[in-house]
């Protein structure tokens, strides 16, 4: 066991809005983790990137795939290992079915051979979350894998990257800090299973979390329709 003050840190950055800038700490960190397509902590969190965990599905990945700086981004090039968190079979048992309509927009329910070609050809090294993660992941939050499409709740990319990189850095050996994260997204996600989940981490180990700008800003919440009045 590691002695007092000998851990290594791994830091983890979130997409959320940062509340200072913290590029020495994390690039000074001996792992860091970041997610799909950083934006708001652009100048304010440095560029070392241990892993980047990747959405492969939905319109946010295909607006990616259609951008030509994003595997040329700083964050891409400072990846050491890129990891897709949807394997396709986990998406063909788990995942919401596009409509014919979608399918013929162009809409695809994974976008993986796309990516692995991208990031192959940006010299990446990528690897692909195996189903059975998926399946335990979700477990562990309390969401059973065969009711996902029946409740329509979905674990997050943040997630399932936290989860693999806390088992990669055990608590003996790694000190762990957490910045950009405020639980908000997409709707379907189970943000509040995720933050409790995190919390038990917490209790567990030495994990320190940052506040970060917009933890009290639900800006991806569910509006409520507004029923217009019949004369």
């Amino acid at each position: 066991m590691s002695g007092k003050g000998s851990k290594k840190r791994l830091f983890v950055v979130g997409n959320g809005v940062l509340l200072e800038d913290m590029s020495e700490r994390v690039d000074a960190s001996d792992a860091v983790l970041r997610f799909n397509e950083p934006k708001a902590s652009i100048g304010m969190s440095g560029t070392k990137t241990t892993w980047l965990f990747v959405c492969n599905t939905g319109k946010p990945m295909k607006r990616r795939l259609d951008n030509p700086s994003y595997p040329t981004s700083p964050i891409v090039r400072a990846a050491e290992l890129v990891i897709l968190a949807s394997h396709p079979i986990a998406v063909e048992k788990y995942a919401p079915k596009l409509s014919l309509l979608a399918r013929i927009k162009g809409r695809r329910a994974e976008w993986t051979w796309a990516c692995l070609n991208m990031f192959g050809n940006a010299g990446k090294m990528v690897a692909v979350m195996p189903v059975s993660d998926y399946e335990a992941g979700c477990r562990e939050l309390g969401l059973e894998p065969s009711l996902l499409l029946k409740i329509r709740t979905f674990p997050s990319t943040g997630y399932f990257g936290i989860r693999y990189a806390l088992e990669q850095c055990p608590a003996d050996e790694w000190d762990v800090e957490i910045a950009g994260f405020s639980w908000q997204g997409w709707q379907r996600h189970a943000w509040a299973d995720e933050r409790s989940w995190l919390e038990r981490k917490v209790a567990e180990r030495n994990i320190h979390i940052w506040p970060a700008g917009d933890d009290q800003k639900p800006k991806y919440a569910k509006k409520k329709r507004k029923h217009a009045k019949k004369d």
